[in-house]
């Protein structure tokens, strides 16, 4: 065999001779992956998070690109609290993959532990719209929702608010939330207004609404007349004036009212309000005819006004067209549950209809959502804040169920 034959068959064997290693290593390493692969999955199943971490970092360490590993890993040592660790996989992995919206959300909570509040931000509003879990969405957005606020953008803040709102209005957490931002927005809104004009007819409005809030009427009847005066055609200001005027236990205010209503509706003749407190007022002169069309009105101008609607049913029972007035009450309780006024009135119409069952339900009802009222009432009176006016005609059980 010649020398330059024997240099290349030399050669040859030892490029096969790497060759073979390198694919036998490939093998080991994969065999590897493989073997970590399955035990990082059968922890995971089996909830064993310290014995699951070992593995993912090994797998990590021996196929950096395998994006569900980094991911798991970082979720893991973020629940063992391991923050800065996890915060680079986490990052990684959606940094890998979009979509990744709950390993985002995440990240954002780690570069809030590390003090990365714009990080966080970034993080949190990139994956806020997309985030489908409740409790996931709910902690996101209570998060976002003080970063904002922090920050001064409660107008930011107000739009987390109405999606929580949206999703779950009865969170305490998301009610306290949606407080604190509207008394911030109201309070720098009554600030820019008094710094643009103190003397304007809208200032004067603020300032009366301000004193209703806490039961001022007298000084906030007072502030109306001066708005009026100043411009009399300030959109809602006669409803509003109106509205002080009926709570008044003055006989010459509660006169004027009726007026300030009929000034309401020139000055806007689709003001269903107006025109239910004008109806509200006719059943108490007992012009049921006249309160009858008025609400009529106020019905198909605003079909789902609870107003409306519990005045026009009240109207038609006293009129003793109970058979029109019954589907209206169950239409309001389906506008309202909790109103207990409908419950009352539609438990009278049952009983009259012998369904005593349903009619001791309807009441069972009535009496849990005035309790319910009347605590309300007591909170209001600890603040020392005027409570919310109620004109859907309140009514008081007396324990006699034969009729209206």
């Amino acid at each position: 065999m010649s020398q330059k034959r024997a240099v290349g068959w030399i050669g040859a064997c030892l490029l096969l001779s790497v060759t073979l290693c390198l694919a036998q290593e490939a093998n080991n390493m994969q065999q590897q992956i493989t073997d970590h692969s399955r035990k990082a999955q059968q922890y995971l199943q089996e909830k064993k998070p310290d014995l699951a971490i070992p593995e993912l970092q090994a797998l990590v360490a021996l196929d950096p690109n395998n994006t569900e590993a980094r991911g798991n890993l970082g979720v893991l040592l973020f629940f063992k609290g391991d923050y800065a660790n996890a915060a680079p996989l986490l990052r990684a992995a959606i940094n890998r993959r979009a979509g990744l919206w709950r390993i985002q959300t995440l990240l954002g909570f780690c570069e809030l532990k590390l003090g990365d509040t714009s990080g966080a931000r970034a993080d949190f509003e990139s994956a806020f719209p997309h985030l489908d879990d409740e409790k996931i969405r709910l902690q996101a957005g209570m998060q976002l929702i003080d970063l904002y606020a922090s920050s001064g953008d409660p107008d930011k803040a107000t739009k987390i608010v109405e999606v929580l709102r949206s999703h779950d209005p009865a969170n305490i957490h998301v009610l306290l939330a949606a407080y604190k931002i509207y008394s911030q927005l109201c309070d720098e809104s009554i600030l820019s207004l008094s710094m643009a004009d103190p003397d304007s007819a809208e200032m004067h409005e603020v300032m009366a609404r301000e004193m209703l809030r806490y039961g001022d009427s007298d000084r906030a009847i007072a502030q109306y007349r001066t708005a009026i005066k100043i411009d009399p055609k300030l959109p809602g200001i006669h409803f509003e004036l109106a509205e002080a005027l009926s709570y008044s236990l003055n006989p010459a205010d509660k006169a004027e009212a009726e007026s300030e209503y009929k000034l309401a509706l020139e000055m806007n003749p689709g003001d269903a309000k107006a025109m239910c407190r004008l109806g509200e007022i006719d059943v108490a002169g007992d012009n049921l005819p006249q309160a009858y069309a008025e609400y009529s009105r106020a019905v198909k101008l605003a079909p789902t006004d609870i107003d409306a609607n519990l005045g026009l049913a009240h109207t038609m029972i006293r009129m003793k067209k109970n058979d029109q007035a019954l589907p209206i009450l169950e239409q309001v309780i389906k506008l309202d549950p909790a109103d207990e006024t409908a419950h009352y009135l539609l438990s009278q119409l049952l009983w009259q209809q012998d369904k005593k069952e349903d009619a001791k339900q309807e009441l069972e009802l009535y009496k849990k959502y005035k309790a319910m009222k009347e605590k309300l009432q007591t909170v209001y009176k600890q603040l020392k804040m005027a409570p919310p006016q109620s004109h859907s005609g309140d009514v008081n059980y007396d324990g006699n169920s034969d009729g209206i």
